[in-house]
C-alpha cells in the first residue's frame, strides 16, 4: 500500500466531500460518506484498527489506531494527528474540482489545500509507521472528523468521546493533538474562535404603489445593519490580543421581500462575530445584541436566533512545549518557522477544552483555502510529511501527561 503523501492527495481530492453547508437537500457530491469509505478501506488494508463515529445521520468522525511500544495503559503516550473530511463547496472553480492536476510544483483541486493536503501528510505517515513499528514509538491515533467547515459538530463529538474514553478505543485523553490546517509550516498556538446566528426585522405587507400604509422591514434592518458597522469600530477599539488581534464582526448575507412590487414584511441577516481567546461564544453572542438593544433609533423588535455555529477559540498555555518541539524539528528541515496566532477557528479549540495540549500545523496557505483555483505546494506537503513522521515515531514533549 503507498505512503506517498502525492498519491494519496490525488486519491483524496478526487473523492467529494463537500460540504452541504446547511442545504436541506444538496445533491450528489455532498457530505462526507465517500471519503469515509475511502478511508475505512485504508485502515482494513492496513491491518489496523479503526472506529467509525456517527455525528449526525450520513455523516461520521472515523478514528484509527497503531499501537505504540509501551501500551498507554502501562504509561504509554498517546498523540493525536485530526485533520478533517469535508471541504467547502466547489460552485464556480476554475479547476476541475475533483480531477487533480500537478503544474509547476504545485497539485490543484476542491480540498487540495483545505485540508487534502494535511490529511495526506498525516495519513502517510500513519500507514507508514503502521508498516514500520519502530521502538519507541507512541501510541498513534488518527482521528479525520466531519463538518468543520459548518458547525465543527464532528470536533464536538469527537472532544466529548475522548473525554470518556471513546468506548476503550481511545484509552484515555492523548497526551498531545496536533490538528492539520494550511498554516504554510508555522504552528499556531492561538486563534480566534467565532459565533454567527441570524437577525430578523418584520414589517407589514402592503403593495408598493401605497408604501405608507405598510412597514418596510429591510429599511429597518438597513438601520441596524449601520449600527453594526458602528460596532465593528468599538470592537477595534479594544486592546489587541497579541497574538490574534481584535475581535471582529460581519454581515455576510441579507435576504428581504417577495417582490419589487410589494413592501417586505421580513428581512434577516446572517451575523459573524470572530472572538478573541479571552472570549466565549456565547458572551460574543449576547454582547452584540445588548449593543443593538441600546441603541435609541432602533425603535423596533430585533429578533435573533440561537446561533447556528459556535466554535472555541484556542489559548496558547499548555501547548506552548508542543508547540516548540514542532517548530524545532521544522527549523531543522527548513530554516525557519514561527510560533503564531491566526484569525480563523479550527477543531483543535474543541481538543483543547477536553483538556489535550493542541497546535495546529500543516502544509499550504490560507491564501489558497477555499478559492476558484485552489492548490498546494507539493514541497511544503513533503516537509509536512517529514514533520509529522519525526513526532509521530518519537513522541511528544508535554507539560503533564493527560489521563
Amino acid at each position: 500500500m503507498s505512503s506517498d503523501p502525492i498519491e494519496l492527495l490525488r486519491q483524496l481530492v478526487a473523492i467529494p466531500s463537500l460540504n452541504p453547508m446547511g442545504r436541506p437537500d444538496p445533491g450528489p457530491g455532498y457530505g462526507e460518506a465517500r471519503l469515509t469509505e475511502y478511508l475505512e478501506s485504508l485502515f482494513r488494508r492496513a491491518g489496523v484498527a479503526f472506529l467509525r463515529q456517527e455525528v449526525e445521520p450520513g455523516r461520521e468522525n472515523i478514528l484509527a489506531r497503531v499501537e505504540g511500544e509501551l501500551p498507554p495503559e502501562q504509561g504509554g503516550q498517546i498523540l493525536m494527528l485530526s485533520a478533517h473530511q469535508d471541504t467547502v463547496p466547489a460552485e464556480g472553480m476554475t479547476v476541475e474540482p475533483f480531477r487533480p492536476a500537478v503544474r509547476d510544483g504545485r497539485l490543484y483541486g476542491r480540498g487540495a489545500c483545505d485540508v487534502k493536503g494535511g490529511l495526506a501528510a498525516i495519513l502517510a505517515v500513519f500507514l507508514r509507521l503502521a508498516a514500520q513499528r519502530p521502538p519507541g514509538m507512541p501510541t498513534l491515533v488518527l482521528a479525520c472528523t466531519a463538518n468543520e467547515e459548518c458547525g465543527f459538530t464532528g470536533a464536538r463529538a469527537l472532544a466529548a468521546s475522548l473525554s470518556g474514553g471513546c468506548s476503550g478505543f481511545v484509552p484515555r485523553r492523548p497526551d498531545a493533538a496536533v490538528v492539520a490546517e494550511p498554516t504554510e509550516l508555522d504552528v499556531v498556538v492561538a486563534h480566534k474562535g467565532v459565533v454567527r446566528w441570524r437577525c430578523h426585522t418584520r414589517g407589514l405587507a402592503v403593495h408598493s404603489a401605497c408604501p405608507e400604509a405598510g412597514q418596510n422591514a429591510i429599511y429597518r434592518m438597513a438601520r441596524a445593519v449601520r449600527r453594526i458597522e458602528q460596532y465593528q469600530a468599538v470592537l477595534a477599539s479594544q486592546p489587541p490580543h497579541p497574538l490574534c488581534g481584535r475581535p471582529t464582526v460581519n454581515v455576510g448575507t441579507i435576504h428581504g421581500g417577495v417582490g419589487v412590487n410589494v413592501v417586505p414584511d421580513h428581512c434577516a441577516i446572517e451575523i459573524d462575530r470572530r472572538l478573541s481567546p479571552d472570549e466565549t461564544p456565547e458572551q460574543a453572542y449576547r454582547d452584540c445584541i445588548q449593543y443593538l438593544a441600546d441603541q435609541p433609533d432602533l425603535d423596533f423588535p430585533l429578533e435573533h436566533d440561537r446561533p447556528f455555529m459556535e466554535g472555541l477559540a484556542l489559548c496558547d498555555g499548555a501547548n506552548r512545549i508542543l508547540a516548540e518541539q514542532i517548530a524545532e524539528l521544522v527549523r531543522r528541515l527548513t530554516g525557519h518557522c514561527r510560533v503564531i496566532g491566526v484569525p480563523f477557528a479550527t477543531d483543535a479549540a474543541f481538543l483543547a477544552a477536553a483538556g489535550i495540549p493542541t497546535v495546529v500545523f500543516g502544509p499550504g496557505s490560507l491564501a489558497e483555502a477555499h478559492t476558484a483555483d485552489e492548490w498546494i505546494s507539493l514541497e511544503q506537503l513533503r516537509q509536512a510529511t517529514e514533520v509529522f513522521y519525526e513526532l509521530a515515531r518519537s513522541g511528544v514533549q508535554t507539560a503533564w501527561r493527560g489521563r
